[in-house]
């Protein structure tokens, strides 16, 4: 059984980052029922932890549903995370939500990166704000990141968008399967090695 945590949306309307994580799920739910794993998914709209998420960086602390999807993520083989691009970036709110997480929180897990926007021009936003926050926090995302924009949902990018979601969970299932769990050490190396490198 692998379990991830699902992390979607921001403030404004949450629909196509939802239809966006849940069309995630499906597939990576799939590609790891074809490698024999089951799949517990704990899903968290940002939208509705907004109050428990600022009173988090007031106080240091999180407390009610918070805690439980922040024990959740803690516990997780890796994440979804889906954020609706805002002013060429992720959300204030998508940004906040990591900013409350323990210190190494997220080291070692592997992580498929979402995003939605209005047009794919945003669709950079993955690889310029996106993927050094997780790189900088320790996890390991998965080399397909998924944009998704307005016409792809229903439009002329409905393909191109089921593909790129299918590579993406395909990815995700396959560093989910094949990575065992980290240790606090593992990054540690031997002075002795270091010197004979």
């Amino acid at each position: 059984m692998k379990k991830i945590v699902v992390i979607s949306g921001g403030l404004g309307s949450p629909s196509s980052t939802r239809v966006l994580s849940d069309d995630i799920v499906a597939r990576l739910r799939d590609s790891l029922a074809a490698k024999g794993e089951e799949l517990e998914v704990t899903v968290a709209e940002l939208r509705e932890l907004a109050h428990p998420i600022v009173d988090a960086m007031l106080t240091g602390f999180p407390t009610g549903e918070l805690a439980r999807i922040t024990d959740a993520v803690a516990a997780a083989d890796g994440l979804v995370v889906v954020s609706p691009t805002f002013s060429a970036s992720m959300s204030g709110l998508f940004k906040s939500f990591f900013d409350i997480l323990e210190m190494d929180t997220l080291k070692g897990k592997h992580v498929l990166m979402a995003a939605t926007g209005g047009t794919e021009r945003h669709s950079l936003m993955l690889e310029f704000a996106m993927r050094p926050l997780f790189s900088y926090l320790g996890a390991l995302p998965v080399r397909t990141a998924i944009f998704a924009a307005t016409s792809d949902f229903g439009g002329p990018g409905t393909g191109s968008l089921d593909r790129r979601v299918r590579a993406g969970a395909g990815e995700l299932a396959e560093a989910l399967v094949g990575s065992q769990p980290t240790s606090q050490d593992d990054d540690f190396v031997e002075f002795s090695t270091l010197l004979g490198r």
